[in-house]
């Protein structure tokens, strides 16, 4: 084993400025979600110059490629995202900064499908050393609902092989270059979208007794919505309901006829989640008419929470603990966020973990979804030989 991953880390080395060059033409031409032709056609083009055989598209962004080992055995899936965010890159003094106004790889995917394209030509020069099969999953759509990963199940990515397994790494600027992060059992929440429509009767605002003004109601809607939250939850599952854009398009001297309001509600338990979305309609439905006003809710569905199997962590911290020692391997807390590999949490047995990018020296701090998110490119070696090491050591182990 020992020998084996000293040999991953050589690899991951050697071939570290590659992947770099790889990562750094993917920011550079960032795609939007389930826009990503380009993108998809440079990693076909890459996985074939790695020698691998079996290369398709999938769901039209998608991509997926199997590396077989020297016999037969299970299947493990690693996955990769593939999309851009509607981000202006603040990072004007990167060469490789996006070149598309608007659009920005501020979430890592750039990252991700380069860490997964440096596992693949690793797996591919050792497939000789495994039984089995890696399934190498590039995904479109991560940041769009209904989400890249719903689409993609429905189109039998987790079929044909069927995986025993799926591992997803994502970069995460809170834990420093040099760690990882994992964590047994429910990590990241569902989310829900929620759109409030308030309709009232507008008029000037120096006749409020002639109105129905729905800014006033809105506000009602919205405190006593706190009480889903406050009242109606179980303290002992987390949940998070927040509105962050409200539009009236009245003036100081004009009330509006309605006023528009979105938010997003996220908890870790289905039967919650149904509830609330029930007790969200009744109270705003219900607010609005003790005011003589009317509104109209809608839900948007999201991605569900995400759990990471017990067996399957528990084998994957014990690797990267052998792969980057003990230390260096620390355990996350609940994170209120959502990503949806959680569809691939809820079907096969998973494994999501964080890549430490963060590196105070260097002014590399930023948070995802920001306009100055950038990485020590550094972690890449970690990010490609991990994920390479992660999918081998299992084989090996299930095939003894």
């Amino acid at each position: 084993m020992n020998e084996l991953i000293d040999l991953i880390k050589l690899l991951a080395e050697q071939q570290h400025e590659e992947i770099v060059a790889i990562r750094r033409h993917i920011h550079a031409n960032p795609e939007l979600s389930f826009q990503e032709y380009n993108t998809a056609s440079f990693v076909e083009d890459k996985l074939r110059s790695f020698g691998l055989k079996t290369v398709q598209r999938i769901s039209n962004t998608g991509v997926v490629a199997l590396i077989e080992g020297h016999s037969e055995g299970p299947t493990i899936a690693l996955r990769a995202d593939l999309d851009a965010l509607p981000i202006v890159e603040g990072n004007h003094d990167l060469d490789y900064r996006s070149t598309k106004d608007g659009v920005m790889h501020a979430c890592g995917h750039d990252v991700h499908s380069s860490c997964l394209l440096g596992a693949a030509k690793i797996l591919q020069e050792l497939s000789p050393r495994f039984a089995g099969t890696i399934k190498l999953i590039f995904q479109p759509g991560e940041e769009k609902a209904p989400g890249g990963a719903s689409i993609l199940i429905k189109d039998g990515v987790l079929e044909n092989p069927k995986p025993a397994s799926i591992i997803g790494q994502h970069v995460m600027p809170l834990i420093p270059v040099g760690k990882v992060g994992f964590r047994s059992g429910k990590y990241m929440a569902s989310a829900d979208e929620i759109y409030l429509t308030v309709k009232g009767k507008g008029g000037h605002a120096a006749m409020p007794d002639k109105l129905i003004d729905p800014i006033l109601v809105s506000a009602q809607i919205l405190i006593n919505l706190q009480q889903v939250i406050s009242r109606k939850a179980d303290p002992k599952i987390p949940s998070v309901l927040s509105f962050g854009d409200i539009h009236g398009y009245g003036a100081t001297n004009v009330i509006p006829d309605e006023v528009k309001i979105a938010g997003t509600f996220r908890t870790f338990d289905e039967e919650w989640r149904a509830k609330a979305h029930h007790a969200i309609e009744n109270i705003a439905t219900h607010t609005a008419k003790a005011f003589g006003a009317a509104c109209e809710v809608t839900i948007v569905k999201g991605y569900p929470f995400l759990v990471n199997d017990p067996e399957v962590t528990a084998a994957k911290v014990s690797a990267a603990k052998a792969y980057l020692g003990e230390e260096n391997v620390v355990e996350l807390d609940l994170w209120m966020a959502s990503e949806d590999f959680a569809f691939y949490s809820q079907t096969t047995p998973a494994s999501f973990y964080r890549l430490g990018t963060r590196n105070e020296e260097k002014g590399i701090t930023a948070g995802v979804h920001t306009a100055n998110f950038n990485i020590d490119e550094s972690a890449m070696k970690i990010g490609v030989g991990l994920m390479s090491w992660l999918a081998i050591e299992a084989l090996i182990k299930d095939t003894k």
